[in-house]
């Protein structure tokens, strides 16, 4: 995870001025946008035109035409906001769309599944566009993306699609049996911090890229007590040079929980009133 520069030291600067020249500043502080957002039905012919070309047949019309509808959704925002750094549909139907979906080929997920650290989005709003009926939940700690979240479930009338605005860790107790993540954070972290929200049973799917070795010796020497490794998939993204590693955890042995009146009153702070009904009825 990144960690802020807390000093006036940039490296980059020092590097710049080393030169002689210092970096130009006139788009400092500018958002990449895309060229062209293209209207729901051209975005939808090109992404079955892309899906079809990397022999991608996992979505069906209707589901292909939910992630136009989330494409233009997210490049509308962009600008403003800078969400992602891929602005042509073609690497974000690659990227995002397949990178994200295509986990569905090699595992099966269990709900309901928490994406910690989902960002704009991803993997749970694809997700939850493939599996409709099943309940996700996104964790996101940052308000702009929370408030973007919040809108793309209203403008796309996502059901059962709790989004927790904060950031995941031992004091969220919301139960699920799955939580899922993308983000680059460790893997003993991520262990650690849904330790308390994932059932025994549960299952801790990572989506990495290859070289994610050291990471799983650190993982079984530290958490070999409460998860076993049960799925450590090599793969690449169809037709393209893109390799990944699906690595999947199960939750064999609870810990201690935080208290669970102080765990409780935090969740409850940060969900809606529809949120909080169906918490509820986990009780």
């Amino acid at each position: 995870m990144a960690h802020k520069n807390k000093t006036n030291y940039s490296p980059y600067k020092a590097r710049q001025e080393a030169r002689g020249s210092a970096a130009p500043t006139s788009n400092m502080g500018r958002h990449k946008k895309p060229e062209v957002i293209y209207e729901l039905n051209e975005a939808n012919d090109r992404l079955a035109d892309v899906f079809r070309n990397h022999g991608f047949d996992l979505v069906s019309h209707e589901q292909r035409k939910q992630l136009a509808h989330f494409y233009r959704l997210l490049m509308q925002n962009q600008e403003k906001e800078n969400f992602t750094r891929l602005l042509k549909l073609r690497d974000i139907a690659i990227k995002h769309f397949i990178d994200s979906i295509i986990i569905m080929k090699y595992t099966d997920l269990k709900f309901p599944l928490l994406d910690v650290g989902t960002g704009p989005g991803f993997p749970g709003i694809p997700l939850k566009i493939m599996f409709p009926k099943e309940k996700v939940l996104l964790g996101e700690g940052v308000q702009r993306r929370v408030e973007f979240l919040k809108h793309v479930r209203s403008e796309m009338g996502l059901e059962n699609l709790d989004i927790l605005g904060r950031n995941i860790n031992r004091d969220c107790v919301y139960p699920v049996n799955g939580a899922i993540t993308r983000a680059v954070e460790d893997i003993g972290n991520t262990l650690n911090n849904v330790m308390s929200c994932l059932q025994l049973g549960g299952r801790v799917y990572f989506m990495k890229g290859p070289g994610v070795g050291p990471e799983i010796e650190a993982a079984k020497s530290k958490w070999g007590e409460y998860y076993k490794l049960v799925q450590d998939v090599a793969y690449s993204l169809p037709n393209t040079p893109h390799e990944r590693r699906l690595v999947v955890y199960e939750k064999i042995k609870h810990m201690p929980l935080p208290d669970h009146d102080e765990g409780e009153e935090l969740l409850m702070d940060e969900l809606s009133s529809d949120e909080k009904r169906r918490w509820a009825q986990y009780k």
